[in-house]
């Protein structure tokens, strides 16, 4: 299984230019012809391109270091060089490309197929026959090619998905994905099983899907890197809306919520203004005398599959009115 990387620093570098050509037409009885020196081939670019088929910065962040081919140079007869040949670097959806020198973001890749140049190629130095001018019909020169960008990026995933499940360690969240998507994430009784986020999709009709993240356990102080931290924090940051799950054996279901809430508050104000629903998890535990659901909450056992038809349904209908409102 690869390797879930979310982070990662590489360096790009286009491809030089080729440089153009000096050379004059030679024939029988013409001693020095009209200039006929070819241009340079431009250098390979370097591109980012999205794509929903990977999930993590793991190729990139082994590679490192990318650098595209360079231009051939030009030659006589009016030859000029080949262009070198660009790289794409795929990467996930969702993935913003920053200068890490300048910290300024070059790309944001959030569609499928969306590429974006990165690093341009050096252009290819003119031939003294592109250099002709009718002030300067023998131009003496010709010129270099031209180096290609280079540049050091800072690769950041955060994971795109249209609802977030929100909860403390073992709240119920792996259990949840693993029985309403095809989402395979680890599952055991202990904290912080969850140790990236997965992502589950969720089939609706033949043709309509959802996508679900499950997000590694929150505790208090998450937001300044307690527990698994506030690096997994950023990945509900571009979910529709939020689904906040607390087991049923809590003393205090609500404020338990508001703790959570506190907690995406602290790290993003804009967090708490998200659509979300309230689920109490693991009902199964609890005998229906000491079972008491507060008013509004949605209530599931992902062992008996008790509420998962009505939750899904429930997440149909956040996404949809989420969706009008964009």
């Amino acid at each position: 299984m690869p390797k879930f990387i979310d982070e990662t620093r590489i360096i790009v570098k286009g491809g030089s230019g080729g440089n153009g050509c000096f050379s004059y037409l030679r024939a029988k009885y013409i001693a020095k012809g009209p200039p006929n020196g070819g241009t340079g081939g431009r250098g390979g670019h370097i591109f980012i391109e999205g794509n929903p088929q990977l999930h993590t910065l793991q190729d990139a962040a082994y590679r490192k270091t990318y650098r595209a081919e360079s231009g051939t140079h030009g030659k006589g007869s009016n030859k000029d060089g080949k262009n070198g040949e660009d790289i794409v670097i795929q990467v996930p959806l969702g993935t913003l490309v920053y200068d890490d020198t300048s910290g300024g973001l070059l790309a944001d890749c959030t569609n499928a197929g969306q590429k974006v140049i990165i690093a341009k190629g050096g252009k290819g130095g003119r031939g003294n026959a592109a250099l002709s001018s009718r002030h300067n019909r023998n131009p003496e020169r010709a010129e270099e090619g031209k180096p290609g960008q280079e540049l050091r990026l800072r690769l950041e995933l955060k994971v795109l998905a249209d609802i977030g499940l929100v909860g403390r360690p073992n709240a119920g969240k792996s259990t949840l994905l693993s029985r309403i998507s095809r989402a395979h994430p680890r599952i055991a009784d202990y904290p912080f099983t969850t140790t990236h986020p997965y992502l589950g999709i969720i089939k609706t009709s033949d043709y309509d899907s959802f996508v679900i993240a499950d997000i590694p356990g929150l505790i208090e102080g998450s937001h300044t890197g307690k527990g698994m931290g506030i690096r997994f924090l950023r990945h509900i940051e571009r979910t529709k809306a939020l689904a906040i799950l607390v087991e049923a054996g809590a003393e205090n279901p609500e404020a338990e919520a508001e703790v959570l809430l506190e907690e995406l508050r602290a790290y993003d104000p804009r967090m708490a203004d998200k659509p979300r629903c309230y689920i109490l998890t693991k009902t199964d535990l609890l005998d229906s005398e000491h079972r008491q659901i507060p008013a509004g909450w949605l209530a599931i056992s992902s062992v008996t599959g008790d509420g998962l038809t009505e939750l899904g349904r429930h997440f149909e209908s956040m996404i949809a009115e989420n969706s009008e409102d964009t």
